[in-house]
C-alpha cells in the first residue's frame, strides 16, 4: 500500500505540472556506502562494525526557483542481512530557497543541514541509520552571519511509545569577510515526555547540550596546507528528570584543529571537562573526563560526484586507547531536469 501511495504521489508530480508556469521536474540518485569497524576497549558492548549500502532516489517539483517540492525514499541495506532493506524511509518535503533565506518542511536530508554538529552532540551513526530530519528547519544566512533553528520528530506518542523530540539551533558570525577570526555556536535538546499511558515510576525528562567556540581560519594564509582550522571554547551538558532532580550540567573545555593537503587530511579533537551526563544522540566518549580522538584521512577516490575516504582514529581516555577504521564511499548525481513545462 505505501509503495502505490508514493508511485501515485510520483506520477501526480510528473502528470500535473503542465498548467505550471516555468515549472521543472527533476530527479535525484545518492548513495553512500559504509564499513566502520570499532574497537573500544572502554565500550565493549559499543564494540561492533557497522557495514551497509545507503541508496536514496527522489523526484522534485519546482515551481520557480525558490519553491520546491520533493517526494522519494531512502533505503538502507546492511551488509549480510535478511531481509535485504532494514529499513526504508520515506522523502517527503517541501523546501524554500532564498537569497537571504532557507526552508524546510517535511522529511528532508540530514546530510548537509545537520552534519556539521560536533560528534559530542550528534553523533556520526545518524547518518548511517537516521538520514532524514522529519520536521522543520529554518536558517537565515548573510555575507558574515548564519543562524539556524530546528525541530526533528524522533518519536510519536502512542500507549507505549513515548513522545521524543529534538530541537535545536545553530549559527556562525565572522566580523570580516577577509581575517581569519569567526565565532560559532550550537544547542540542541531533547524532550521525552514518555508515552500516553505512564507508569507510576516514569518522569518526563529533557537531555541536550551546547558549545560556543572560537575559530581561526587560516586557510587563505597557507602557501602549503590547502586548509588549516583551529578551534577552541566551552561545552555544557543539560539534563533533568522533572519531579526527582534539578538540572545537571557538567562542563568542559573542546578543541579541535583540521589540516588538509591535496588527498590527505588529519583532524584532531581534545575534551576536558566534568564528564557524568551523557548527551543522549552524542558520543558516548564524552562521558568521560578526558578524551581525545586523532583522524587520518585519505580521500582514495574523487570523481564527479564520487568521493571515496578511508579513515583512521585513534580515540584515547583515561586507561584506554581505542581504534577505528572506517571506509565511505558516497554518490550524488545532482538533480537532473527531466520535464519542463510552460505557459
Amino acid at each position: 500500500m505505501i509503495k502505490r501511495l508514493y508511485l501515485i504521489a510520483i506520477l501526480t508530480l510528473i502528470t500535473g505540472t503542465a498548467a505550471l508556469a516555468q515549472t521543472t521536474v527533476d530527479v535525484n540518485f545518492n548513495a553512500l556506502g559504509f564499513l566502520d569497524n570499532r574497537e573500544y576497549k572502554d565500550f565493549v558492548a559499543r564494540s561492533r562494525t557497522y557495514s551497509g549500502m545507503r541508496t536514496a532516489l527522489n523526484f522534485g517539483l519546482n515551481i520557480d526557483s525558490m519553491n520546491h517540492f520533493v517526494v522519494g525514499v531512502n533505503g538502507i541495506h546492511e551488509f549480510g542481512a535478511q531481509p535485504y532493506f532494514l529499513k526504508v524511509n520515506p522523502v517527503a518535503y517541501y523546501n524554500f530557497t532564498g537569497k537571504s533565506w532557507l526552508f524546510y518542511a517535511g522529511a528532508f536530508p540530514r546530510e548537509g543541514n545537520l552534519t556539521n554538529y560536533p560528534r559530542a552532540l550528534l553523533n556520526d551513526t545518524l547518518r548511517y541509520y537516521r538520514p532524514n530530519v522529519e520536521g522543520l528547519m529554518a536558517q537565515f544566512h548573510s555575507a558574515h552571519f548564519m543562524e539556524t533553528g530546528w525541530i526533528d520528530w524522533v518519536s510519536r506518542q502512542t500507549a507505549t511509545d513515548r513522545e521524543e523530540f529534538l530541537f535545536g539551533f545553530y549559527g556562525k558570525y565572522r566580523p570580516s569577510l577577509t581575517g581569519p577570526f569567526y565565532i560559532s555556536h550550537y544547542f540542541l535538546l531533547l524532550h521525552d515526555a514518555g508515552a500516553a499511558v505512564l507508569t507510576a515510576d516514569d518522569h518526563i525528562q529533557e537531555n541536550g547540550g551546547g558549545q560556543v567556540r572560537l575559530g581561526l581560519d587560516l586557510s587563505k594564509k597557507q602557501t602549503f596546507l590547502d586548509s588549516l582550522t583551529i578551534e577552541a571554547g566551552g561545552m555544557i551538558n543539560l539534563h533533568r528528570v522533572r519531579g526527582l532532580d534539578g538540572w545537571q550540567t557538567p562542563k568542559g573545555f573542546v578543541a579541535s584543529a583540521y589540516a588538509s593537503y591535496k588527498t590527505f587530511a588529519i583532524f584532531d579533537e581534545f575534551y576536558s571537562g566534568q564528564g557524568g551526563a551523557l548527551v543522549t544522540f552524542g558520543d558516548s566518549f564524552y562521558e568521560k573526563k578526558f578524551y581525545n580522538r586523532l583522524d587520518l584521512m585519505w580521500s582514495a577516490f574523487n570523481a564527479k560526484g564520487l568521493k571515496g575516504q578511508f579513515i583512521f582514529s585513534v580515540h584515547r581516555t583515561p586507561g584506554f586507547t581505542s581504534n577505528q577504521e572506517a571506509f565511505r564511499i558516497t554518490y550524488d548525481l545532482g538533480r537532473r531536469v527531466i520535464a519542463r513545462f510552460k505557459d
